[in-house]
């Protein structure tokens, strides 16, 4: 166990000044206040039901978050999508023009996009032939500027988890943040970190509604860190990124979860009918082992392939120019009616090759 690790080593000296903007809903935090008058937000005082801010901090939400993944609200910080937690993280530790973070690609694009958007440099490591980290290389290509690591498990596009033993030496070893995004964890046979966050105060763990809860829709990023982190992050988020109706439909959701898990068991069990189908595709070459809701598949030409499936009304990832990736595609899991109509057309396109004047 790393014991050196110091937080106030890595926040931006920016950051670490800045008084925090204090919101209206900020300063007055009465619970029992619904027969008060609120004067004090300049809101527009009819009732409609959105006519006043949200609850800047989302109480409720965070409530229901730390009791279904035993949590306490302390460690936890609500984004507008992924994307801006993600975006916090690099504003509140990445000085621009100076420092960098790793990516391990092929991996989620946002990634290098808030980095180049934040003037972050970025350090890449390649996954190996089996799309797990190669964890010497990455603890030697960091340097004194090096202030997150990103890793993606499941990972996106490959689909699988990398290795517990690979991510603990990670976080061991990493002297910076290491930042562990797991928006397909429900879908995986492998436990969530989460449960390691007070063995480790430079981890990060992200997750998301937009997948496993079917929320994606509502944009609600979830971010799971030391009260240290998550303190330095609601410094610098905006007072009310969590608008009040996804707050409400989050909420929903989070109080029905019987509906959930028997969602993602039925991800699942199509995940394995759709990989035994694909099977017998003669014109896919590999089936890459999945923890996700998604399936990446080695066929005989991508980009021919692809059109294919747009011609007959099926739209799936064309993942041929990324990283280890050549002539790949990715197959979200559907309903049965739609995999079955994926398989049939997979089928019907066996006698079809890729045209000699194309």
């Amino acid at each position: 166990m790393k014991t050196t690790f110091n937080i106030n080593n890595l926040v931006r000296p920016n950051i670490a000044a800045l008084k925090p903007y204090s919101s209206a809903r900020d300063e007055f935090k009465d619970a029992t206040s619904n027969q008060m008058i609120f004067l004090d937000a300049n809101e527009n005082p009819f009732e409609n039901g959105v006519n006043r801010y949200p609850d800047p901090q989302q109480k409720d939400v965070k409530s229901l978050l730390s009791k279904i993944k035993n949590i306490p609200t302390e460690n936890i910080l609500l984004g507008n999508g992924s994307d801006e937690v993600l975006d916090l993280i690099f504003r509140a530790f990445c000085e621009p023009n100076q420092d960098n973070i790793i990516t391990l690609p092929p991996t989620y694009g946002m990634y290098d996009v808030l980095a180049n958007t934040n003037a972050i440099d970025v350090l890449t490591v390649e996954l190996d032939i089996d799309f797990q980290p190669k964890v010497e290389e990455i603890l030697n290509t960091q340097n004194d500027d090096t202030k997150l690591l990103f890793l993606c498990s499941p990972n996106n596009p490959t689909a699988n988890s990398f290795e517990a033993s690979k991510i603990e030496k990670l976080l061991t070893n990493f002297n910076g943040i290491v930042v562990i995004d797991e928006a397909y964890i429900d879908f995986s046979e492998d436990k969530s970190w989460l449960s390691r966050l007070s063995d480790f105060p430079n981890l990060i763990v992200t997750q998301t509604l937009s997948k496993a809860y079917g929320m994606a829709g509502i944009r609600l990023g979830i971010c799971y860190a030391s009260t240290e982190i998550i303190s330095i992050l609601n410094k610098i988020k905006p007072p009310y990124n969590v608008n009040q109706l996804t707050q409400q439909k989050a909420i929903q959701r989070l109080e029905n979860q019987q509906d959930v898990q028997n969602e993602i068991q039925n991800i699942i069990l199509e995940r394995r009918l759709l990989i035994k189908a694909l099977a017998s595709v003669t014109w896919i070459n590999t089936i890459y082992p999945t923890q996700a809701n998604f399936v990446l598949v080695k066929v005989d030409d991508a980009t021919n392939r692809y059109n294919q499936l747009v011609e007959k009304g099926i739209v799936v990832r064309n993942r041929t120019n990324q990283p280890l990736c050549e002539n790949c595609l990715r197959f979200t899991v559907g309903t049965s009616e739609e995999n079955e109509k994926l398989i049939a057309v997979l089928k019907d396109l066996a006698g079809f090759t890729k045209p000699s004047w194309s």
